[in-house]
């Protein structure tokens, strides 16, 4: 019975070691990004600050192509403009599709992403008499960025994404991130 039970161990054992090689690619992670946005109301008022992204996406092991989806909160700010007083506040959703770059280098992946990005600005200048404003948008957005894994499972990430919104002129995304490969 207890060599039975012992190679029913070593049997499972080998499959999961087996399954670390030939994953799904199902992962999540999350990471500090450094927002830029510029031009707000289309004047010299810009939001730069430190924030916060989690993303998740599937990369098949063996797969040159993924999608991967990304929620991230770009910040708010507030400003002097020549107009008086300016408040900005935005956040953004974006799905995309990744190209893997085949490298001959085990762990480490290089890729481009490209997808749309579903944007929310919520702003305040009194301008004529108007004191808020909340929009929404979609918007094409694309990156680039690289990957290195290790224990297994883990992986870190730099990346630039990039999309517009309509009450500023450009959007910059500058993020480092933790993931973990679930299954």
């Amino acid at each position: 019975m207890r060599k039975l039970l012992l190679a029913s161990l070593l049997v499972l054992f080998a499959g999961a070691a087996q399954a670390d090689d030939d994953l799904l690619g199902l992962y999540a992670g999350a990471g500090i990004t450094r927002a830029k946005v510029e031009d707000i109301f289309h004047s010299d008022f810009n939001l730069s600050n430190t924030s916060w992204k989690i993303y998740a996406g599937l990369h098949p092991t063996g797969f040159p192509f993924g999608v991967d989806v990304d929620y991230m909160d770009l910040g708010s700010a507030d400003s002097q403009t020549f107009q008086g007083p300016a408040h900005a506040d935005t956040k953004a959703f974006a799905a995309y599709a990744v190209g893997y770059v085949p490298i001959p280098v085990p762990d480490i992946d290089v890729y481009g992403k490209a997808g749309l990005a579903r944007w929310s600005f919520d702003g305040s200048l009194p301008r004529q008499g108007l004191l808020g404003l909340s929009e929404n948008g979609t918007d094409f957005a694309w990156g680039v960025g690289g990957q290195v894994h290790f224990l297994g499972r883990f992986a870190v990430r730099i990346e630039y994404e990039h999309f517009n919104i309509r009450e500023a002129d450009d959007v910059q995304l500058y993020s480092l991130g933790v993931s973990y490969t679930i299954l």
